[in-house]
């Protein structure tokens, strides 16, 4: 709210007797008369009916936009210094977790000792428990009902997250790159199942269907920890010469995504007070989220700096650059699957057709998540090599695909020439 003064103005009002005038007006025209004299009284004096002089307080307002009138300089200063910092707090409110991973990372290769402290005690398996207990807890029912009509949408996007886009790993792994665990961390990344959070509120943002982003999110992490073992073995470990501990490796997703997922889940529903303060401070659910995920690359990080270091910074420039590419690809191939489908069944009647339906599978389907990747490579014992080296291109990959989305949805979102807000 702005801060408005008021200034107080004080204005004669003379009466309107003859007496209140001087008796010459020495620039008066020749043709004056008395006729003329009570016309100009009457416009210029509003309250001529008083009798005597008369003073009348005025309260006139005035906006506090330039305090260095006000206050001799010194509120100029304040004024510049929280200009210049609240577009600052703006961003990172708007951009806690690409921020929050980053300084994650950087923690890690400058301070290793804290990060191997949290390795030591297993604080960092808290983390991604810690994130499928809060994805349970913001989780509601009444948004996957609405759903139900865009089916066969969702089902194509679920086909795409689990069957199709894991083929992509082949092509992966014949890319030469040392150290060869960047290559294979990507391809075991893009074994994964969307996104946790950010491709449902991307599509939101998109005006896209974002109850239908939401079943094609949890459904496929759901049905991710049953088929992510058979892919990995399928795609990435025959091309690597590793035999996958199958049953090791379902065991720990059980126990790091379904669980806390169910426990999150179940508190919403037993307890109403505990829906409505979630649904209140989604924001800062969402920011420790955002911090549980941070203790994965802070771990990971500083338990494998000694190798960071050694790794060329151009080497790790192009797996950043080759973890971009597949998301490119992604984002490709999920667009031309939706145009086809379109063509193919009914056109622009088509539910294929429909942009919030498009938006909404475009966006999630293409998008692979770092938690449940972290989940599927501690088990592993460094059966596919290095674990820091292994997440580590993931983590700029995970990073990347959202920094890139954000900008996407600039140029999907609905513009309304009315300067009415469309929700979505």
């Amino acid at each position: 709210m702005a801060l408005t003064t008021y200034s107080l103005i004080l204005t004669v009002f003379p009466t309107a007797t003859t007496s209140s005038f001087p008796r010459r007006n020495l620039n008066c025209p020749p043709n004056y008369n008395k006729s003329t004299a009570a016309a100009a009284l009457a416009v210029s004096l509003p309250f001529h009916r008083h009798r005597s002089a008369t003073c009348r307080p005025k309260l006139s307002p005035v906006r506090a936009t330039d305090p260095s009138k006000q206050m001799g300089g010194n509120g100029s200063k304040e004024t510049n210094g929280l200009s210049w910092f609240q577009p600052i707090l703006r961003f990172a409110g708007n951009n806690v977790l690409p921020l929050v991973l980053i300084s994650s990372v950087a923690l890690g290769l400058t301070y290793p000792n804290l990060g191997c402290a949290l390795d030591k005690y297993s604080l960092s398996k808290f983390g991604p428990f810690g994130i499928f207990v809060i994805s349970g807890l913001m989780l509601r029912s009444e948004e996957i009902s609405a759903a139900v009509e865009a089916w066969p949408v969702g089902l194509l996007g679920l086909v795409s997250i689990l069957f199709l886009t894991p083929y992509f790993s082949k092509i992966i792994l014949q890319i030469q790159l040392q150290p060869q665990e960047f290559i294979t961390g990507l391809a075991i990344f893009n074994c994964m199942p969307t996104t946790l959070s950010s491709g449902i509120a991307l599509t939101q943002l998109a005006g896209g269907n974002s109850a239908l982003a939401l079943a094609m999110t949890v459904i496929s992490n759901l049905l991710g920890i049953f088929i992510i073992p058979l892919s990995i073995t399928k795609f990435v470990a025959a091309g690597v010469g590793v035999t996958l501990p199958t049953k090791q490796l379902f065991k720990s997703l059980t126990l790091t995504i379904l669980i806390p997922l169910i426990l999150g889940k179940v508190l919403r529903e037993s307890f109403k007070g505990v829906a409505d303060f979630v649904d209140r401070n989604r924001r800062l659910f969402s920011g420790l989220n955002a911090l549980f995920l941070s203790l994965v690359p802070l771990t990971q990080v500083s338990r494998s700096r000694s190798l960071l270091l050694m790794v060329k910074p151009t080497v790790f420039l192009v797996a950043i650059g080759l973890g971009t590419l597949l998301h490119l690809t992604l984002l490709a191939f999920n667009s031309t699957i939706v145009q086809i489908l379109s063509t193919i069944s009914g056109g622009s009647k088509s539910i294929f057709s429909r942009k919030e339906n498009a938006i909404a599978l475009i966006l999630v389907a293409s998008q692979k998540t770092l938690p449940v990747m972290v989940a599927v490579i501690e088990p592993l014992g460094g059966a596919f090599g290095e674990s820091g080296l292994l997440i580590l291109p993931c983590v700029a990959a995970h990073l990347n695909q959202i920094i890139f989305d954000s900008f996407l949805v600039n140029f999907l979102r609905p513009k309304d020439n009315s300067n009415n807000v469309k929700v979505a």
